[in-house]
């Protein structure tokens, strides 16, 4: 069945992979984006929509106008996140502040907003996208693990909350991805990170929007309030 889905954050990573997915399988397909929205993506039937998740304004802009675009959100990928890397030490509050903010709050109030039009049709599917980091920590990102980490709770708050509703709320917390945020890292560091990987290699971004399309299709309609690892086998918690 065809279905309105909105990505926050879908210009690059894992968030564009997912929106080229779920187009591929033949939804209405938007994704946001704080700064520059990805080529092409129109040819693929995927809308872009400016949109910066710590802006109350900003996120009622948005979702007004893919509703008058595509019709009512049933299914929210929040997947806007930020990263400002640094030992707890020398991590500034407001660096702190901003990726909660992002990350937690950001995803709190699409979330919110998805929730209302969900709730009349009595549908609905919300995927937060948290991070090995969340269940496991990391040095130097303290800020990252705590926003990610929060996600969990969140969500299963949301799916008890509206589970009457026909809604579901899960978490993918992705492990070692090829995207922009990993490229960041120096060869030898990945490196030492595939070797602790039991598969033995990065995950693909459209490993992970498969994924999460599966979450949000019918077929999964008795998963909720779950957390799915897809991290090749590094965290088996």
């Amino acid at each position: 069945m065809e279905r309105v889905v909105l990505i926050t954050g879908g210009n690059r990573g894992i968030g564009l992979a997912t929106a080229k997915t779920f187009a591929a399988k033949g939804n209405k397909v938007a994704i946001t984006y704080r700064e520059t929205p990805p080529d092409g993506i129109e040819d693929l039937g995927i809308h872009s929509f400016s949109c910066d998740v710590t802006d109350q304004d900003q996120v009622d802009k948005a979702f007004k106008e893919v509703e008058e675009t595509l019709g009512t959100v049933e299914i929210l990928i929040a997947n806007a996140g930020i990263t400002r890397d640094a030992l707890t030490a020398r991590t500034s509050d407001i660096d702190f502040s901003e990726v909660l903010d992002t990350n937690l709050t950001g995803a709190f109030r699409t979330a919110k907003k998805a929730l209302r039009g969900m709730m009349k049709n009595r549908w609905g599917r919300v995927i937060f996208i948290s991070s090995l980091s969340g269940r496991i920590g990391q040095i130097g990102q303290s800020s990252y693990a705590a926003s990610k980490s929060a996600l969990i709770g969140l969500s299963r708050s949301l799916a008890k909350e509206y589970a009457s509703r026909n809604i579901t709320v899960n978490v993918v917390a992705p492990g070692a991805v090829k995207t922009e945020m990993l490229e960041k890292l120096s060869n030898d560091q990945i490196s030492e990170y595939i070797e602790s990987i039991p598969l033995g290699r990065l995950g693909e971004p459209e490993e992970i929007g498969e994924i999460i399309a599966f979450l949000s299709s019918e077929q999964a309609s008795y998963i909720t309030g779950s957390v799915i690892p897809v991290d090749g086998g590094l965290y088996m918690g």
